[in-house]
């Protein structure tokens, strides 16, 4: 298997989750927390989203999906294109207000396919390519594309749970 195949295999994993997720939920229910503190759905699928697309248009030296249309203004936010949800308060959270679960599908299907198209034309010696000095050792390319495809997968997956309470009780 040649590595953009993997690479893709991980990612195009994501998609299905994401939809599983967020489909047949009313924005109530996506902005509805599991408990005190807790991230609700529609926080969870917007940061996963929001990681990815702030890691790969940086390893693209491109602009954020979020920054150009009216990503931002779906979600009562604005474009900026530092704010992934990663430090969050619960305050801050509650602040992501997807307009519905289309909105969350929709965003994250313009994010993965700018992902595919990058991860296609991919060969194994462009994932030594360091990308961030900032860590000890640097990151590179591969590492970099395995973390952000681990956060998705674990949000996604948070994101099904938080659902299954929401339907349950």
């Amino acid at each position: 298997m040649d590595v953009d195949d993997l690479l893709t295999e991980i990612y195009d994993r994501l998609p299905d989750l994401v939809r599983a997720a967020v489909d047949g939920l009313s924005p109530a229910e996506l902005l509805r927390s599991p408990a005190p503190g807790g991230n609700p759905v529609g926080w969870l699928v917007w940061h996963l989203t929001r990681i990815q697309d702030h890691h790969v248009a940086d390893l693209l030296g491109a602009e954020q999906v979020w920054t150009t249309g009216d990503w931002a203004a779906r979600f009562g936010l604005d474009p900026d294109p530092d704010d992934t949800g990663y430090g969050h308060t619960p305050q801050r959270v509650a602040s992501v207000r997807p307009e519905s679960s289309r909105a969350l599908v929709d965003y994250y299907d313009a994010v993965a396919g700018r992902t595919r198209t990058f991860l296609a034309g991919l060969r194994p010696a462009d994932l030594d390519r360091v990308v961030d000095e900032a860590w000890d050792p640097p990151v590179t390319l591969g590492v970099r594309l395995v973390s952000v495809a681990d956060d998705g997968l674990q949000h996604a997956g948070q994101a099904g749970y938080v659902r299954g309470l929401l339907r349950a009780g």
